[in-house]
């Protein structure tokens, strides 16, 4: 009997978590309506901290398939909650819902037309980073979960997430907002999982990467003080213009040649300058921002250090003044290794072995970063780009011409419904 019993120990986990036969395919089925979902989305974007129809269209879908929804999560987060028929652990699966204020190229049937106010402008908006399958993706793992709720081990946290393009100036938001308000919280999260259309990677394909898989992604803010003259008299001024261009050269060398790239790489970019109201008037203050991307620890610190030092002392040179604001947008996204090998046969089920693939680290960054500080998180690719198109034609993500094939949302479907049964087996 007690051979019987101890027999039982070890046959029971893998019979208790067992994945309900035909999941696969009923993820399949539901494409169509993930892709007129994903559609919808696309037709009617908002920006960060006011997807209020969005969030909507989620909870709508999401109550009538029985789930009881929260709103207003973080400003317009969602969540639901599925109490799977088994014993199991509680895991979140994550989603964002913003777009961008970027000027739709593409010539679809569901191209947006969409505006809204951005830092005091009337902007188009654009799902130019591909959040609007994200949303429908997982709005498609509710409904298969769903329907195979008595199977399901554990507890299923559907977290739909605002604001991971960066909050409103003066704004709080995204998931570090979420993870502050509780979101990981009643009941406790073990463990994480998000994904993210890949633009350049083959449609169907799923792409990981163990260890640090994204970069941390820093704003820097730099004010420059000098003297306002005549543009006849340059002379008389100190030109925060000459001292700004001087300090954007200056600021390249840190990633050229004083950080060790070998260790991992570093970018800093400066994509926003402004100074002066007339052609002959050299003014007083210059500001400009940036980005500073880095993917170990260490650098991060080292890099900071030196950004500081070169733009005060560059400007001290000319007799200006510099002021350098850097805030920390997303820590370093990290895939657990164990995790991620308790996971990988979740995705190879979901996309077959030959479409599997290890990838290298991005200096892109994700604010996903936030919720695995704390618990261990994993975070994928799903490829969208068209068979046609070569990888280096494909357009980059944050473009007017983005686009992805959303033919194989399916994968993506069936990657996190596998991610459930698979993570419980564990």
């Amino acid at each position: 009997m007690k051979k019987l019993t101890l027999l039982a120990l070890f046959i029971t986990p893998s019979l208790l978590f067992a994945q309900p036969k035909g999941l696969d395919k009923k993820a399949e089925s539901i494409l169509p309506k993930v892709i007129e979902w994903r559609r919808h989305l696309h037709q009617y974007p908002e920006l960060s901290n006011r997807e209020y129809k969005t969030a909507d269209y989620i909870a709508a879908h999401l109550t009538s398939l029985g789930y009881e929804v929260q709103k207003g999560i973080a400003k317009t987060g969602v969540v639901a909650i599925l109490k799977g028929g088994k014993p199991g652990p509680t895991i979140a699966l994550r989603a964002d819902m913003d777009g961008l204020p970027v000027e739709e190229r593409n010539n679809l049937p569901y191209k947006s037309v969409e505006k809204s106010d951005y830092l005091g402008n009337s902007v188009p908006v654009m799902h130019a980073c591909g959040h609007d399958t994200h949303v429908a993706i997982m709005m498609g793992v509710a409904e298969v979960l769903m329907s195979v709720k008595k199977d399901v081990p554990g507890t299923v946290k559907f977290i739909f997430q605002p604001a991971e393009e960066g909050p409103p100036a003066n704004e709080e938001g995204g998931a570090s907002l979420m993870v502050k308000e509780g979101v990981l919280e009643n009941p406790k999260v073990d463990a994480v999982f998000g994904l993210h259309i890949n633009s350049a990677l083959q449609t169907g394909v799923l792409g990981y990467k163990k260890g640090a898989a994204m970069a941390s992604s820093d704003w820097i803010e730099i004010e420059i003080e000098g003297k306002q003259a005549h543009g006849a008299y340059p002379w008389q001024s100190i030109d925060p213009i000459v001292v700004g261009a001087q300090i954007i050269n200056s600021i390249q060398t840190v990633v050229s040649r004083m950080s060790e790239l070998t260790t991992a790489p570093v970018v800093v970019t400066i994509g926003k300058i402004n100074a002066g109201v007339r052609n002959n008037i050299i003014p007083e203050k210059l500001t400009m921002g940036g980005t500073i991307r880095t993917l170990d620890p260490a650098m991060h610190k080292d890099v900071h250090e030196k950004l500081r030092r070169i733009i005060t002392k560059t400007a001290e040179a000319s007799g200006a003044t510099a002021t350098v604001t850097i805030k920390n947008m997303a820590p370093v996204t990290f895939n657990d290794p164990k995790l991620t090998e308790k996971i990988l046969p979740a995705l190879e089920k979901a996309s077959g072995k030959d479409k599997l693939v290890e990838t290298v680290w991005v200096t892109g960054a994700e604010d996903f970063s936030y919720f695995h500080q704390d618990i261990p998180g994993f975070y994928f690719n799903l490829g969208g780009r068209p068979l046609t198109v070569k990888p280096e034609d494909a357009p980059s993500h944050h473009t007017p011409n983005f686009i992805v094939d959303d033919s194989n949302l399916d994968v993506g479907v069936k990657a996190f419904v596998n991610i459930v049964f698979e993570y419980a087996k564990k």
